[in-house]
């Protein structure tokens, strides 16, 4: 790195074939792993831990202080894994007290405007499309697809290899595999195609979909459903991860489409 239009603090510790380009800003207490690339006017904050092979586009600001009122100054961080892609304008806030850290996993692509508040925990392989926006606390699992435009409550949990369409408003917790849509957000069938592109078998993806019958086109609640899976659906890890995810749930999870159950949140 020898850019002399960018400014980087001395304190800050980059790999030496970091690029680094002009009109870049880098605080103390950062740093930046090998094979980094850093677009024009980035801003990267104190408290950044970013990993290997990363692109981050123009504009985009890293560790930022949160946009939180309980944040009093304490030593936070954002980390972002490896060969994780953040396009413009991304902003990415540190973590306060409660968690200490905001973390992006490897292989994930943050589309152009997306924000990540504080706190939140994001996988590996995540995908964010443009202006997704996440509130704080919340929790996405490995290989999510987040549709562009949607808004995200704080404390949601979004499970693993699910897909939410593009403007969602989502405020309950959307379950693995899952593919969730409409008004109010529904689940609306399994994430079939994205499984069969990570090697699933149709057995499998029947499986899982099976499981699916039953807690959203059955008419159990939550609690019958788990049971009724727990008791005659074969323990796979599918099954676990499934049962793992709904009894973690602090919000509940998403309805199933054409049922309203305010009672089980289904």
């Amino acid at each position: 790195m020898n850019q002399p239009l960018a400014y980087v603090h001395p304190q800050a510790k980059l790999a030496k074939n970091v690029v680094i380009e002009p009109f870049v800003n880098i605080e103390k207490n950062v740093i930046i792993g090998d094979g980094t690339w850093i677009g024009s006017n980035v801003t990267i904050m104190e408290g950044a831990r970013i990993g290997n092979n990363c692109r981050i586009f123009p504009g985009a600001v890293i560790a930022a202080v949160p946009q939180d009122l309980k944040y009093d100054g304490e030593d936070t961080l954002v980390k972002i894994g490896n060969n994780t892609t953040v396009r413009e304008f991304v902003t990415i806030n540190r973590g306060t007290k409660a968690n200490m850290e905001t973390v992006i996993g490897d292989n994930c692509l943050l589309m152009a405007y997306v924000h990540i508040a504080h706190d939140c925990i994001i996988g590996n392989n995540v995908i964010l499309a443009n202006a997704a926006t996440l509130a704080g606390h919340i929790t996405i699992d490995d290989y999510a697809i987040i549709g562009g435009m949607t808004a995200v409550h704080q404390f949601v949990q979004i499970g693993m290899h699910s897909f939410i369409s593009g403007g969602a408003l989502v405020r309950k917790d959307v379950p693995p595999f899952s593919k969730a849509a409409r008004e109010p957000l529904s689940y609306v069938g399994i994430n079939s195609i994205g499984l069969r592109r990570r090697g699933y078998s149709n057995e499998r993806i029947n499986a899982i979909q099976e499981i699916y019958r039953i807690i959203y086109l059955k008419g159990y609640n939550v609690s019958q459903a788990t049971a009724i899976i727990e008791a005659d659906v074969p323990a796979t890890s599918d099954r676990d991860d499934i049962l793992a995810f709904i009894n973690r749930s602090t919000r509940g999870l998403m309805k199933g489409y054409g049922r309203i159950d305010k009672k089980n949140n289904v």
